[in-house]
């Protein structure tokens, strides 16, 4: 069943007509089609399908910061294990920080991208209530940026590439996780990623919040999904500290610059992978390949620049963001 958000009620609507006439033209005996003139549900079907494709296109092509938020939590969007399957061969997850113990909200492992071997990290959120719990629904704790540096350590031993997928509403924020230094374990997985010797590529393919997104996405490109996000705290985290009040969260979503569009034009991210027209998740399967051609591509341009060149240059795109430009 389709989950529907807020904005797209016109668009339930019309697929709930939809699937009416459809129940309608199967459901009709004999009998009843004689006694009754039959209408060309075919027809009026069809009629409605355009309209509510033009519907979906028209309300997409003008979404709202806070709608793309809405968007890019949609439980149907495709997550990391998507990812995964639609595009690596030979994945082998890698378990455990070597000091705590294993955190299920970030995954790590090795993997053949399009036949190259490269090293992954992503948070995953889940697909249904048994999963989101297991992965704490993609909210690491320090175990896993521990985990990440592990990850890190790997790639620069082999030569890997290494890919990220990041997709997290933020760090884990409960005691447990500070008591267990939360704040140094995210620290040092970003020095780990800005000190990487292998091409880095990170595409935010949902939410990308805070510094539990930063911790695996200081690359030497990072991308974004059209409709996701990505942010230092949460729409509704950001109106309780402002406003005092989680209805504000529209506002601070506008106020916040955090769609791919705005953090392109701002230059904090290098570019906008297209989805599907209604969101990846009216076609996930085509959102992964066509993010997939946006990473390949990407690895393609920066395999040839050697070790110290891929660390300069991304140290120098992480202090250039925010700079002012001067004639």
């Amino acid at each position: 069943m389709n989950v529907f958000l807020d904005f797209e009620k016109p668009i339930a609507d019309l697929e709930g007509k939809i699937e009416e006439l459809r129940q309608l033209g199967s459901g009709k005996t004999d009998d009843e089609a004689a006694r009754n003139p039959p209408v060309n549900v075919e027809e009026e079907i069809a009629r409605l399908q355009a309209k509510s494709s033009q519907a979906v296109a028209d309300i997409y092509a003008r979404l709202s910061p806070w709608q793309k938020a809405q968007v890019a939590r949609h439980p149907g969007r495709p997550h990391f294990s998507d990812y995964i399957r639609g595009l690596i061969a030979d994945f082998t997850p890698l378990a455990g920080d070597r000091l705590y113990g294993e955190d299920k909200a970030i995954v790590t492992g090795l993997g053949r991208f399009r036949g190259r071997p490269v090293a992954l990290v992503g948070q995953e959120k889940g697909n249904d209530t048994k999963s989101r719990l297991l992965h704490n629904f993609g909210m690491a704790m320090p175990e896993g940026y521990r985990k990440v540096q592990r990850l890190i350590e790997m790639a620069n031993r082999f030569g890997l590439p290494v890919i990220s997928l990041v997709d997290t509403a933020g760090a884990y924020p409960g005691i447990g996780a500070e008591e267990r230094g939360q704040a140094e374990a995210i620290a040092r997985s970003t020095q780990a990623c800005l000190s990487l010797k292998t091409p880095f590529v990170a595409t935010i393919i949902g939410e990308g919040g805070s510094g539990g997104a930063v911790a695996i996405a200081a690359a030497n490109r990072v991308y974004m999904l059209e409709h996701s996000i990505y942010s230092v705290i949460s729409p509704e985290g950001c109106a309780s500290i402002l406003w005092h009040k989680s209805d504000k969260a529209a506002d601070a979503a506008a106020a916040m610059k955090i769609t791919a569009q705005d953090l392109l034009s701002i230059k904090v991210i290098d570019g906008i992978i297209p989805e599907p027209v209604g969101g990846a998740h009216r076609a996930p399967e085509r959102a992964v390949q066509v993010a997939g051609d946006t990473i390949e591509r990407a690895l393609n341009e920066l395999s040839g620049h050697p070790a110290e060149e891929l660390k300069r240059l991304r140290r120098e795109k992480y202090l250039q963001i925010g700079t002012l430009e001067t004639a």
